[in-house]
């Protein structure tokens, strides 16, 4: 292989990496405490504002680690009234892992009688980015909902609240790579 082909190859190799790896993060609710009822009052909105120190973009996963608890992904109607009638999700597994599928806001509580009443409760706001404009539209919970029902804080990244984070090639990009390949190499 002459060295313009080497030349060429490294590049589509590093524009290939730049261009087709997909990162997500799985963010542990709560941090190190994990999903429980606050301890006091004054930490009532304690999630909300663990949610709002968190930058939270499509293809994250949340992580709700719990004992003799319950986690409901609920409309904003039941967030506020601490109610769910009709939940998108319950679990009780101890474990669960909740997939962010869209922009906009998800709403969960506790499934446990009085445990929302006393702040176990949080609404996490997904960002819009670039891939995520041909995502599907969000559900009725949260397409009549506003930002304002979010605490008032600039949300920033934290290690120490992220579980991990994979990194995942998209199928596209792979396809493309294998082409260039192929035609550089004139394979075919």
């Amino acid at each position: 292989m002459d060295s313009s082909k080497k030349i060429i190859l490294v590049t589509f190799i590093v524009s290939f990496y730049m261009f087709s790896c997909v990162s997500s993060t799985e963010f542990e609710v709560g941090g190190e405490d994990g999903w429980i009822v606050p301890k006091s009052k004054t930490l009532g909105d304690a999630f909300n504002q663990w949610a709002s120190d968190n930058r939270f973009k499509v293809g994250d996963t949340l992580r709700f680690k719990y004992t003799k608890d319950s986690v409901l992904v609920v409309s904003e109607e039941e967030y506020k009234k601490c109610k769910a009638t009709k939940p998108q999700l319950y679990s009780n597994n101890e474990d669960t892992v909740f997939k962010l599928d869209r922009p906009g806001l998800f709403y969960f509580i506790s499934g446990v009688s009085g445990h929302c009443e006393k702040g176990q409760k949080m609404i996490v706001k997904v960002m819009e980015t670039e891939s995520s404009t041909e995502s599907p539209p969000p559900s009725s919970s949260s397409s009549s909902s506003s930002s304002s029902s979010l605490p008032a804080s600039t949300p920033k990244a934290k290690k120490s609240n992220a579980y991990k984070t994979a990194v995942q090639f998209s199928s596209s990009g792979f396809v493309v790579f294998a082409v260039l390949v192929v035609s550089v190499f004139g394979l075919v």
